[in-house]
């Protein structure tokens, strides 16, 4: 299933992504009656009522709406919990930042409120910041809770995938000597442009991320290079930790950052960011000056 968070006649409901012919559509889920009305609670629900949703959108399905009649938001718009991100999990990223390859996992997270829609605009505001930098990560959700979850029994606790730019304030990453500042701008984690559920992509670590910025391609890698692998990732971060259902981690970004180019780029008001991993999407974002929007 593809299933995305939309508004469509100023309401706001989940439904899943079908493609009939050239037309892709939405089948609104809150036509069935009987399931949760959105995507953290369809989650918490779990793996029973997950495929009683399948079963029913196996059957003919009314109300289609096309897709570009909605305005997509995140597959789950305001997360729980901060986003857990991993760093230097891609050994061409560690490298081009002259990193030392880590020997454990490398963790930070994103506010909720850096989360962003998969079209939405990307506020740029130098006073804040005159440095943002773009990351393509392949975003996994947990599906089902868990504690000291063996490595071998991780992938039953993934709900699905989604896309995920982890947009990065350069400056004031370096300038607070840690990553959470600079990671967790508003508007600084799209994601979408839906969340692909995890038995539809057979092997995770078998995908190409790429980013696009004004058309050009920056970053092409694939997830079967992950330093940490996703149930390595899991295993690692369950440890102490409770997984729950709704969790998203990013896993990590490939080579061809902006700060590491010679010489560094950053996005600047009016680029356009372009995030795609195979068998999920694309998601594309405008850079936008808030001071030329009239923001303060």
């Amino acid at each position: 299933m593809r299933l995305a968070t939309f508004i469509y006649q100023e309401q706001e409901q989940i439904g899943a992504v079908t493609v009939k012919g050239s037309a892709t559509q939405l089948i609104p889920i809150r036509q069935f009656g009987r399931f949760p009305g959105t995507m953290q609670e369809l989650i918490e629900a779990g793996p029973t009522t997950w495929q009683e949703l399948e079963t029913a959108l196996q059957q003919e399905a009314l109300g289609l709406i096309p897709l570009a009649a909605v305005d997509l938001l995140a597959p789950i718009p305001r997360p729980r919990k901060n986003v857990m991100c991993l760093g230097l999990n891609y050994a061409d990223h560690a490298a081009e930042t002259r990193a030392t390859l880590p020997e454990h996992l490398v963790v930070f997270t994103k506010s909720p409120t850096a989360v962003n829609s998969p079209y939405g605009d990307i506020p740029y505001d130098p006073a804040v910041s005159e440095k943002l930098d773009w990351e393509v990560e392949l975003g996994v959700i947990i599906g089902r809770s868990g504690r000291q979850i063996a490595p071998e029994n991780a992938m039953d606790h993934v709900f699905g995938y989604t896309v995920v730019d982890d947009i990065s304030a350069r400056d004031i990453q370096r300038q607070h000597k840690q990553y959470f500042l600079g990671k967790s701008l508003d508007g600084a984690c799209p994601l979408g442009p839906w969340i692909v559920t995890a038995g539809d992509i057979a092997d995770p670590h078998a995908l190409t991320l790429r980013t696009r910025v004004n058309g050009v391609l920056k970053q092409e890698g694939t997830t079967a290079d992950l330093v940490f692998d996703i149930p390595q990732a899991i295993a690692i971060l369950s440890r102490g930790m409770t997984l729950e259902p709704g969790d998203i981690i990013a896993t990590g970004t490939p080579a061809g950052v902006g700060f590491a180019r010679t010489p560094p780029e950053f996005l600047q008001p009016g680029d356009v960011v372009e995030c795609e991993v195979d068998r999920i999407g694309t998601i594309r974002n405008r850079v936008v000056n808030l001071k030329n929007e009239g923001t303060n």
